[in-house]
């Protein structure tokens, strides 16, 4: 196979990622903003909601493949630095961050998977995160490590803050791309950036201070836990759709960086 065959395969493969990814987003602001109640069931209620929809195991089906592909294309970036972040400090810094993407989106594939795998779904989203968390703390040093991965979505969520205010997500995209993409990427970043940073809290208190695996959240239970906060509830969930629309244009518009020889720190090119 061809070097140019084989950048055409993960070039498409990546889009579906990302694609899966604004299907995630944006069924999660739907829900945030027209049928609050369903949040409350944490990341199981946004499986259940898709599920509902026509075709909605084919869609969950769908995302499994897209979250799984996305995540793959994350955990490029720590093994082959293939969007450039370089070695230093701050390169490795955004390598790391990648491959905790990488790492949450394989978990939410799972959760897809666990309802397009059943009619009426088990689901487990939320559970099963607190039976992993449980898993991890029954072992030494247990507690440091969901602590050090509280510590990571916590700069992750600084990360997302960042890149609201500044706009540095814009120069992976293509100049083609529609002129509101900047303002759907902005008010997307900073809702994710608000829910990283209460993932973070629940793994550092879960990690550090004894809070026990239930106090772990996931996505959906993250913005579930907003419910109460009134009109920024609101505001997160309208970000949040604002961010799957914002998927939904890197779908098409995103540089895709082109796999070289060997595969390794390829070029971007529009």
């Amino acid at each position: 196979m061809s070097v140019v065959d084989k950048s055409e395969k993960f070039n498409w493969f990546v889009r579906v990622g990302y694609f899966s990814r604004a299907m995630l987003y944006g069924v999660l602001g739907l829900i945030v903003l027209t049928s609050a109640g369903k949040i409350s069931q944490g990341t199981d209620g946004i499986f259940r909601a898709i599920e509902d929809f026509p075709a909605g195991t084919v869609i969950l089906w769908i995302m499994v493949l897209g979250l799984i592909a996305y995540a793959l294309f994350r955990f490029c970036s720590p093994l082959f630095d293939i969007e450039n972040s370089g070695s230093d400090a701050k390169g490795w810094g955004k390598r790391i961050g990648h491959a905790g993407s990488a790492i949450g989106h394989l978990a939410l594939a799972y959760s897809a998977f666990q309802y397009a795998n059943s009619s009426g779904g088990s689901g487990g989203g939320s559970g099963g995160a607190e039976e992993a968390a449980a898993g991890v703390l029954s072992v030494e040093l247990g507690g440091v490590v969901l602590g050090i991965l509280g510590i990571a979505f916590g700069l992750a969520s600084f990360n997302q803050f960042k890149k609201a205010f500044t706009g540095s997500f814009m120069n992976r995209i293509s100049a083609s791309a529609p002129d509101f993409t900047r303002m759907l990427g902005g008010a997307g970043f900073a809702a994710r950036g608000v829910v990283y940073a209460i993932i973070g809290w629940s793994l550092i208190q879960a990690g550090f201070f004894s809070g026990g695996a239930e106090q772990v959240k996931t996505l959906g239970s993250a913005v579930a836990s907003l419910a109460g906060e009134g009109i920024w509830f609101t505001l997160v969930g309208v970000g949040l759709l604002m961010f799957g629309l914002f998927s939904l244009v890197l779908a098409r518009y995103r540089i895709i960086p082109e796999l070289d020889s060997d595969g390794r720190v390829p070029a971007f090119r529009a």
